[in-house]
């Protein structure tokens, strides 16, 4: 992956240039604030990106279970119009 070092005054004027050229160059950008880095743009692995989300949406259906938030079998099918 390059590596380019950028000032913000051009990030914000070029976001959307930025933005492209890193998800489709592979191309991590260095936000420079007077010569000082704040920011790294870089394109999102969608596999882990994905992977990541799930392990959010686990833990927050666990913490729903052990709060008691949970429905039966009928009461989802039922909710589907299976029944």
């Amino acid at each position: 992956m390059t590596t380019k070092l950028i000032g913000i005054k051009d990030f914000r004027q070029n976001l959307a240039s930025y933005t492209k050229q890193a998800q489709e160059g592979e191309i991590r950008f260095i936000v420079l604030k007077k010569n000082i880095p704040v920011l790294e743009i870089k394109p999102i692995d969608e596999k882990k990106f994905a992977l990541e989300k799930l392990v959010v949406e686990v833990k927050k259906a666990r913490n729903q279970v052990k709060k008691g938030n949970v429905y039966t079998q009928e009461e989802i099918m039922s909710e589907f119009g299976i029944l």
